[in-house]
């Protein structure tokens, strides 16, 4: 194994140049499947760039007032490009068009379908399956914070559409425990009990079992609460958007890069990277992007020795396989995994030694919240997670007081206290936001269409979307553009923990990898995009 030489904030260059990293899945129109090219050659055009920062030509805004004017702006244009581009329903009602040759076959949809299933003359009925309970039970806290927000704009008659219909959102929430076996009946039950206009589904696994189902049903499943390349595939599955985060291929990429760029840190000998996997979909597509990453990396294919233990999702603890990791001596330890083994690993790193003997250890950005490394989640003073790594997808922490001030932060911990609930119980609900934000722009941009509010129209809007996402650091834009680019924000910056400020510190400047992740057409058969 390699002894890294000086463990520290000492990554500056994995900064530069990574525009293009996030090619591994493979697939757009024309592109089916990764290759083993297809990574190498972005790796080195993402090492040519010389910035990876986006200019803004705007100021940010700082009061909510400022924000609402920049999205009535940035709405306008979206309708009128959709409208320039005459995208939407056919006159006839078989097809639906939009940006970048993005279609929609309507006449394959199911006898009996509906444009307007779950609407009526004053509701939007908008289902969602999510962890309530178990070990993942703190992503819950989305759905409060969507609820919230849904429920202020609907009080404020944002749901107006063109036709003159003025509804507000009735949001149904089903608890499946992050248990695909218990999402699939409750998926059922809201498409054909409830009747949802659309249907949020969270975790890889649950959205996995069900994703095909609500495509051929043709039922919108926007902004899916999981990172997972599949869910970018406009052509095969263009009812279902993906998370306001770059997807978790695109971050294994992100981790091996990190990784070649700092080579000097460890030495001439092998280098052990160690992998704690949840033993399900979401684990395996960042097991199975790190390896592919391995395999096409020049730097790194005959150095290093991926070594891995996997975790059920429900495990109650993660003792024996960050015990057997530890035993590998690495120098080099990544999570793939979230919620409550996010914060155990933490732990059990401090316990065995690992803590202080491995060179880099990474959270994944699943785990991006303060309220998952913190003291009152890892215990005593809280140095347990000090100068752990994580790629930051981006977005504001609730619990940070960093954004004390945030026009955003402040408005939403208000409605939130308005409901009686604490802002600083979890950073969770501050990522809901993120998810609820978007939504609420596509329901507008969709309202405004010829025809008002339907199933085909939010999802033109979601492809067609270009906006300034106020969830977000300064500078990360929130932008889809049909079969083009089918992943909703793509930037971040590493970070490291600071446990005596209990924050993490961004690493470096922010980069932005707007429009470089390729879409993919996933392979369940051999997890990969094919």
């Amino acid at each position: 194994m390699a002894r890294v030489k000086q463990r520290g904030r000492v990554a500056g260059a994995v900064f530069v140049g990574f525009a293009l990293v996030a090619a591994a899945c493979g697939g757009g129109d024309d592109e089916g499947a990764a290759s083993e090219d297809t990574i190498d050659r972005s790796i080195k055009e993402a090492i040519s760039e010389s910035t990876t920062t986006t200019e803004v030509a705007i100021d940010e805004p700082t009061s909510m007032e400022e924000w609402e004017a920049l999205w009535a702006t940035e709405r306008e244009a979206i309708v009128a490009r959709i409208e320039e581009n005459g995208w939407g329903t056919s006159a006839d009602g078989t097809t639906v068009t939009g940006p970048e040759g993005f279609t929609i076959d309507l006449s394959a949809c199911p006898a009996g379908w509906s444009e307007t299933e779950g609407l009526t003359e004053t509701s939007i009925k908008i289902g969602q399956t999510i962890a309530l309970s178990g070990t993942l039970a703190d992503y819950g806290n989305y759905g409060k914070s969507i609820d919230a927000l849904l429920a202020h704009y609907s009080a404020e008659g944002a749901f107006t559409d063109s036709t003159g219909k003025n509804r507000t959102v009735d949001y149904i929430q089903k608890d499946d425990g992050y248990d695909p076996a218990r999402t699939i009946p409750l998926v059922d039950e809201l498409l054909d009990s409830e009747k949802v206009f659309a249907l949020w589904t969270l975790g890889t696994p649950s959205t996995m079992k069900v994703y095909d189902k609500l495509n051929e049903r043709c039922v919108p499943n926007p902004l899916a609460m999981t990172g997972h390349p599949a869910w970018g595939d406009p052509v095969n599955h263009p009812w279902t958007t993906g998370a306001p985060v770059p997807s978790y291929t695109t971050e294994t990429q992100l981790w091996g890069t990190f990784i070649e760029q700092n080579l000097d840190e460890f030495g001439d000998d092998t280098i052990t990277v160690a992998a704690l996997v949840m033993n399900n979909d979401f684990g395996k597509v960042y097991d199975a992007g790190f390896r592919a990453f391995l395999a096409q990396s020049d730097l790194l294919r005959d150095r290093v020795e991926f070594v891995t233990e996997t975790i059920e999702p429900q495990a109650p603890t993660v003792k024996d396989p960050m015990t057997t990791l530890a035993s590998k001596n690495p120098d080099v330890f990544i999570a793939m995994t979230a919620g409550t083994s996010c914060t155990q690993a933490v732990v059990e790193a401090a316990e065995n030694g690992m803590k202080e003997e491995v060179g880099y250890l990474f959270q994944p950005l699943t785990c991006t919240g303060v309220s998952f490394v913190n003291k009152e989640k890892v215990g005593g003073d809280g140095m347990a997670s000090d100068g752990w790594w994580i790629f930051n997808p981006g977005v504001k922490d609730i619990k940070d007081p960093a954004y004390a001030d945030d026009p955003w932060m402040e408005f939403v911990r208000g409605l939130l206290e308005e409901r009686g609930i604490d802002p600083t119980i979890s950073s969770s609900l501050g990522a809901g936001f993120a998810y609820a934000w978007p939504l609420v722009q596509s329901l507008q941009v969709a309202g405004e269409m010829e025809g008002g509010l339907t199933r085909s129209n939010l999802m033109v809007a979601l492809r067609s979307l270009d906006m300034t996402p106020p969830t977000h650091l300064w500078g990360l834009r929130a932008r889809m553009d049909g079969n083009k680019d089918a992943y909703l924000i793509e930037g971040g910056a590493f970070a490291t923990f600071d446990g005596a400020a209990q924050t993490w510190v961004d690493e470096g400047s922010l980069f932005n990898l707007e429009g470089k992740s390729l879409n993919c057409a996933w392979d369940q058969a051999s997890s990969t995009c094919g």
